[in-house]
């Protein structure tokens, strides 16, 4: 449960655009499960997974599978290979807009 659940509408805006504005959908490559995906700079990249994703990627399934769980800070590389591929052909713009 949160412990604090935004009602001023700038806070909701805020977040809103920080978890949602600029997203360009990546479909994995190889399971075609789909991300949002915003890069603000080379080495930063924000990725939004759905629960729809989450079920189609196997590489979390088998992640889940062990005895300890999945690493919540654990990607799937699969689809990492997949974003890094989308921003070299350009499909994702690279770059903060407004601080988001």
């Amino acid at each position: 449960m949160a412990s604090f659940v935004p009602t001023r509408a700038d806070t909701i805006e805020d977040r809103r655009l920080y978890t949602q504005a600029r997203l360009t959908e990546v479909a994995c490559l190889d399971c075609l499960a789909t991300v949002g995906v915003k890069k603000n700079s080379e080495h930063h990249t924000t990725i939004q997974w759905s629960e729809e994703a989450l079920r189609a990627c196997p590489e979390f399934s088998r992640m889940s599978q062990r005895p300890e769980g999945r690493p919540v800070r654990e990607g799937c590389p699969r689809m990492q290979a997949s974003i890094d591929a989308a921003a070299r052909d350009g499909r994702i713009p690279i770059g903060a807009e407004d601080g988001y």
